[in-house]
């Protein structure tokens, strides 16, 4: 049997072995089954969630309190609060994919939870499990590479050597204070390094990590407030691609809006860091939503497009991005004309139990993966609260019941042998080398 896993007032993880563990997708409760779980990854992080009291399924002893919540999943099980004590959470780290989300009930001053991806976690005996699949073997994101010992004197000796450099001091701030990975990079010399480049977005993404109205969620970081010069770009960018193993820029990073409404600085900056080296990947995280954009910058040299999306269906897509002067044709326009130009191209798809596992949205993903011809879909785990997100992507639409995020990623692979199914971007192995 799998317990519920809670948090007690000083901050110690607990067992409940009166209910038994449930997690939730969409706005289903599901009992969780020792094939839901994986261990709990090294490199996980335990997150309490306040305001919240863990839901369960009633043993004999644990019949206090039933929850008021419509089930069609719950096959009769009586669900119960699981306390005393508040919900716990997991955020996996790079290379696994979120199942399930934690099951809880909210009280009335809960306050609203930041942006990160939460997943259902719970005992097994004496030991924690998650609902998670491993995605991608690759380590390179795995934390223990990060937050090293010789960072903060890496970014002192890199600075030194260019103290005007508002990017890189923008990539200081980053891997020091936010602890972002690809701005790291840049510091280690190493695989993929982000360049931020645009302080404007003409998207209103509800879970957007950088930006978010008051009434939302809050944002885990500052949005750059400036646009760099091609100079500062390729100063960064040669340096990376020369020396990096794997070496791969970024465009388009967490601190920042969207990088294709600077076309005309990322094009001017791409010619001259190929004029430079040929060595490397240069990448775009975009919304896609430009057309023009997204030709100059790939006539410019740009390897590798990586697309945000966490629906096909027009309507999904536009309650969710909010898109401004843009709709998903435009995106599927991009990804097409890319495509044929020789672009590698992924999809950034946004992955939230019980709603990516719905019938509607597969058919709709496996749609657009067969009128576009991506390469890659790349799974990510949603960062938002989830009531947050059932509010405005799950209520005002019909009730759809989920199939589970495994199933979908092994039907994608079936509809698609050839598709790269994955958490991280890929180096288009220095495609310009002779």
């Amino acid at each position: 049997m799998l317990s519920v896993a809670l948090v007690d007032r000083h901050g110690h993880i607990m067992r409940n072995d009166n209910a038994r563990a449930v997690g939730r997708a969409g706005d289903y409760f599901v009992e969780l089954s020792p094939d839901d779980v994986i261990p709990l990854p090294e490199g996980a992080t335990l997150m309490r969630l306040p305001g919240r009291t863990p839901v369960g399924v009633a043993n004999t002893l644990g019949r206090a309190g039933r929850v008021e919540r419509a089930d069609a999943a719950s096959g009769g099980e009586e669900f119960v609060l699981a306390g005393p004590g508040e919900a716990v959470s997991v955020m996996l780290p790079g290379g696994y994919t979120r199942t399930l989300l934690p099951a809880y009930q909210a009280g009335p001053d809960a306050p609203a939870l930041p942006l990160f991806g939460y997943t259902a976690v719970a005992f097994d005996g004496d030991e924690l499990v998650v609902a998670a699949v491993r995605t991608d073997e690759r380590d390179t994101w795995d934390p223990r590479h990060y937050n090293l010992d010789v960072l903060p004197g890496a970014v002192r000796e890199r600075l030194s050597r260019a103290p005007q450099n508002r990017v890189l001091a923008q990539l200081a701030r980053c891997s020091l204070e936010y602890g972002c990975f690809t701005a790291q990079n840049v510091f280690y010399r190493r695989w993929e390094g982000g360049i931020p480049v645009s302080p404007a977005c003409n998207a209103r993404c509800i879970g957007c990590i950088s930006e978010q109205p008051s009434e939302c969620c809050p944002s885990p970081q500052q949005r750059i407030n400036f646009v760099p010069t091609p100079d500062e770009v390729a100063e960064v960018a040669i340096e990376h691609l020369e020396n990096a193993p794997e070496g791969i820029i970024s465009f388009g990073q967490g601190c920042e809006g969207e990088p294709t409404l600077q076309h005309a600085l990322i094009a001017e900056s791409v010619r001259r860091v190929r004029r430079a080296t040929t060595r490397g990947t240069i990448n775009i995280n975009t919304n896609a939503g430009n057309t023009a954009a997204i030709r100059e910058v790939c006539e410019a040299g740009v390897d590798s497009l990586r697309v945000s999306l966490i629906s096909a269906l027009p309507e999904m897509y536009t309650a969710y991005h909010r898109p401004q002067g843009y709709g998903l044709e435009d995106v599927a326009r991009s990804i097409m004309l890319a495509r044929s130009m020789g672009v590698f191209v992924s999809l950034n798809y946004l992955c939230y139990p019980g709603f990516s596992d719905t019938e509607p949205e597969v058919d709709a993903l496996v749609s657009l993966i067969d009128d576009t011809d991506v390469n890659m879909v790349q799974l990510r785990n949603l960062n938002i609260d989830p009531d947050v997100f059932s509010s405005t992507m799950l209520k005002p639409f019909p009730a759809r019941e989920p199939r589970g995020v495994a199933n979908v990623i092994q039907h994608l692979q079936d509809c698609f042998p050839e598709l790269l199914i994955g958490n991280f971007s890929t180096a288009v192995a220095d495609v310009h080398e002779d």
